[in-house]
């Protein structure tokens, strides 16, 4: 048995036909016809000196052989796939693929993108909004916008404006509740999206920071910012909303923050990519035009009393 490695278009065939479990749909998946694939597979057989499948009557089975070769095998061209598509992004300087969660695509991304494809009209830009952890090397993504703590080993992180939190209300409902100790009788609304920050940056925590001890047990819940903000702008309550979230609301009217009080959260957004990306043209344009977006509307945060949610935790 040689140590020479087969033929890649031998290992290509076998690969086909473990995951599909047919030599007709690989050759299929290949575009070749079925006695090509088995004369590959045949001579993957004799490059080893054992027979990788059992052909049965309508069927394929890996044998012991197969079943040791076929992990490897998808993991291998999975991993070459993966490295020649960052290969050829790396050749593109004209297309920019960007992961985001909904809520940040839809209340802060998209509104503003005009404004950068009017700057760079030579990049096509590509939106995938998602909160699923990519993988930057295999996933065809160039840029991952994401919240939280970080832990982005491996990866070019460049964090931003730590998030504050304040209520958020229609005018209308500002005029009826008029101080914090008021919204104990609010409708309120839950952003359950953060429910995994510690300390919790929640409506009893905004409580404390305004020495009101309150802990809340009615209330619409949604899983999505976005849906949390939307429901405010739509008078169904008031929300304790996220600065990235509520920005555009506030400062075109739809919102008013009336009480100058807000908690900031340990999490930030980061802006991440492979090491080296960053200094792509399109990448780097991105990176510059996104920083500049969030200064413009840094100046809001001097309005407020930002509370750190350590110095008001209940643990």
């Amino acid at each position: 048995m040689s140590d020479r490695l087969p033929p890649l278009t031998a290992l290509r065939a076998f690969d086909a036909a473990a995951r599909h479990m047919s030599f007709a749909k690989a050759a299929e998946e290949l575009n070749v016809t079925p006695a090509a694939l088995s004369f590959q597979i045949k001579s993957l057989e004799d490059h080893l000196g054992h027979p990788l499948f059992r052909r049965l009557n309508r069927a394929v089975e890996l044998t012991e052989a197969g079943k040791a070769l076929a992990p490897g095998a998808v993991e291998g061209f999975t991993s070459l796939k993966a490295a020649w598509a960052a290969t050829r992004r790396l050749q593109d300087n004209t297309s920019l693929t960007v992961t985001a969660g909904p809520a940040l695509t839809a209340k802060w991304l998209a509104p503003r993108l005009y404004d950068f494809a009017r700057a760079h009209p030579e990049i096509d830009l590509r939106f995938s909004a998602t909160l699923r952890n990519m993988d930057l090397e295999r996933d065809d993504v160039d840029v991952a916008i994401r919240f939280g703590y970080g832990g982005d080993d491996g990866l070019y992180c460049l964090p931003v404006r730590k998030e504050w939190l304040t209520p958020v209300m229609t005018p209308e409902l500002a005029a009826e509740f008029t101080t914090p100790e008021s919204l104990r009788e609010a409708p309120l609304i839950h952003d359950d999206s953060i429910a995994f920050l510690k300390p919790p940056a929640d409506w009893p925590t905004w409580f404390r920071a305004v020495g009101v001890e309150f802990t809340p047990t009615h209330g619409a819940h949604f899983s999505n910012a976005d849906h949390a903000i939307d429901a405010a702008v739509a008078g169904v309550g008031v929300a304790l909303g996220r600065r990235a979230m509520i920005i555009k609301d506030m400062m075109e009217g739809r919102l008013v923050a009336p009480f100058k009080t807000a908690i900031e959260t340990k999490g930030r957004f980061r802006f991440l990519c492979l090491p080296g990306a960053e200094n792509r043209p399109q990448v780097a344009a991105f990176r510059d035009w996104f920083v500049a977006e969030i200064e413009k509307t840094a100046h809001i945060s001097d309005e407020f009393t930002i509370v750190p949610v350590e110095d008001v935790s209940s643990t």
